[in-house]
């Protein structure tokens, strides 16, 4: 989500595959991941108020159209299960077990975005189609 709200290395990628798809489902804690990732860049990176206000503003306006699979047993369990399985780490392994909860039991094609190799990985054993197709810019 990052990239669609302040500009970096994939942000025209993932502007596209939004716009190529405007539904977004995500999980819970993505917002407060994007925060941390546009606050640390704003300490460490110099990322400037202005900017910082634009990306804010952007990340309001996408949030407030996504879907949030919000944290339950459910998604706890996938979630331990994610890391009995694949390499991740837990924040990793939660985005994961929404897109599991999400497209539920069944094995119908399912799109998994994402931009960290490992994550990918992860999705694409569990039997998603990882996007963007490459991650070369």
């Amino acid at each position: 989500m990052v990239p669609l709200v302040v500009d970096e290395e994939h942000s025209v990628t993932s502007a596209a595959l939004l716009s190529e798809d405007r539904t977004v489902v995500t999980w819970w804690g993505s917002r407060l991941e994007c925060l941390s990732a546009l606050r640390r860049r704003e300490r460490e990176d110099g990322l400037e108020t202005a900017a910082l206000a634009i990306s804010l503003r952007l990340l309001d306006d996408l949030s407030a159209g996504w879907h949030e699979l919000l944290p339950g047993e459910e998604l706890r369990f996938a979630a331990e299960r994610a890391l009995a399985v694949h390499p991740l780490r837990a924040a990793d392994a939660l985005q994961l077990a929404a897109a599991l909860t999400w497209r539920g039991p069944s094995v119908r094609a399912a799109e998994f975005v994402c931009l960290d190799e490992r994550l990918r990985e992860a999705a694409e054993r569990e039997g998603f189609s990882a996007l963007p197709a490459t991650l070369s810019t």
